[in-house]
């Protein structure tokens, strides 16, 4: 990975692809790191995401200091423009994001 290409060569896993386009986007945006990951994942509520979509930026908004009252204001503030049906579909995943996570600290901790 070089800084004019933050992306990890392609023998590297997707996981470490998708962190350096998010570490990059990061660095590109005038928005504070809090305000960004509300963002993404508004959008990610407007694009019908999968649960691991979410699992991964929410993981990074965690890390990042983004409360749950604060997804829960931005559920609520693009209701009106996504509608109820995908706010409600994106909570769901948003909770099944939350069961992998979960499921992946456990393995962890058993494999230690």
């Amino acid at each position: 990975m070089s800084e004019q290409n933050p992306v990890p060569a392609d023998d590297e896993p997707v996981m470490d692809v998708l962190a350096a386009m998010t570490a990059a986007s990061l660095e590109r945006t005038t928005l504070d790191p809090q305000t960004m990951m509300l963002v993404r994942l508004a959008a990610l509520v407007a694009i019908d995401a999968p649960p691991m979509s979410y699992a991964l930026n929410l993981r990074v908004a965690g890390e990042l200091g983004v409360s749950t009252e604060q997804l829960q204001g931005v559920l609520a503030a693009i209701a009106p423009v996504v509608g109820a049906p995908r706010v409600v579909a994106a909570a769901g995943n948003i909770l099944r994001a939350v069961g992998i996570a979960v499921a992946v600290s456990e393995e962890e901790l058993d494999a230690e």
